[in-house]
């Protein structure tokens, strides 16, 4: 015998999972009688204790390993990969992240394998994780439209994010998912030995070097990443797309950076 569907639990999974949005050729549940009596007629003290076990047990399902093994599993990973094609194979198939279980796509970076500009932005939103790509919705056009302002192109560049997963709802990411991730990042990083890292918003500059300091008070400045004993790129951090959509007096700042970035590049051919 089917179990009957719980709708008020099938929304908390929902929203938890940061589903935001839904789409069908005909509408549902738009009658009264197409939603089961017996559902309709909980009261709310059965609904939240419903959810709340229906959450308590989705967590349980999704806590794939410990966080400290998980992060030696990346790193032991990772070191095997050397292109990024084996690296991207190694990402879709691990499985130390929770935020694979709730994301659409596995978003690995794009653009030159040989790009001498590196942007790292914080994690894929609703449209990259629909499409599988780094930066393609608003921000990403946006940022195609801040390359272009300086004479770059996008296919020039690499673009990937700290995290390749998206956090359900656009959440911030916790320090243990960035743990995580970061070694993947790192090996891109490594592989492809850019000249430049532009970082943008707070979590890709701290997760990249470890900055104590907010974006705000770090954007503009010149920093140095490691990438081997003998080879390092010039790190610039400046405000991320998204939030320059939500503030757009933020902007000439960024475009102040962006020149400073140019005009590096220029004086070192």
């Amino acid at each position: 015998m089917d179990k009957q569907i719980n709708i008020v639990e099938t929304l908390d999974w929902y929203i938890w999972a940061g589903v935001d949005e839904t789409c069908a050729n005909e509408p549902c549940l738009s009658k009264k009688a197409e939603i089961p009596e017996n559902i309709l007629q909980q009261n709310s003290k059965t609904a939240v204790v419903s959810s709340t076990n229906f959450s308590k047990n989705v967590t349980r399902t999704i806590s794939t390993q410990p966080v400290s093994a998980a992060l030696k599993n990346a790193v032991d990973a990772c070191a095997k990969a050397q292109s990024l094609d084996e690296l991207k194979q190694i990402l879709s198939v691990f499985d130390g992240c929770n935020l694979k279980n709730t994301a659409t796509n596995t978003v690995f970076g794009d653009g030159a394998q040989d790009a001498k500009i590196m942007l790292i932005g914080e994690a894929p939103g609703a449209d990259e994780d629909r499409q599988g790509k780094p930066f393609v919705g608003r921000c990403g056009k946006l940022l195609d439209k801040m390359l272009a302002a300086i004479g770059f192109d996008r296919t020039k560049c690499y673009i990937t994010n700290v995290l390749p997963w998206r956090p359900p709802g656009n959440r911030p990411p916790t320090d243990d998912e960035i743990a995580i991730c970061l070694p993947f990042l790192k090996r891109q990083i490594e592989l492809i030995k850019p000249d430049y890292l532009l970082l943008l918003g707070g979590i890709a500059l701290k997760s990249v070097t470890n900055c104590p300091d907010s974006i705000s008070r770090t954007r503009g400045k010149w920093l140095e990443y490691a990438i081997s004993e003998d080879n390092n790129a010039a790190v610039l951090a400046t405000y991320h797309p998204s939030y320059l959509l939500r503030s757009s007096a933020q902007k000439a700042k960024v475009w102040t950076d962006l020149i400073r970035l140019k005009k590096r590049i220029e004086e070192s051919k």
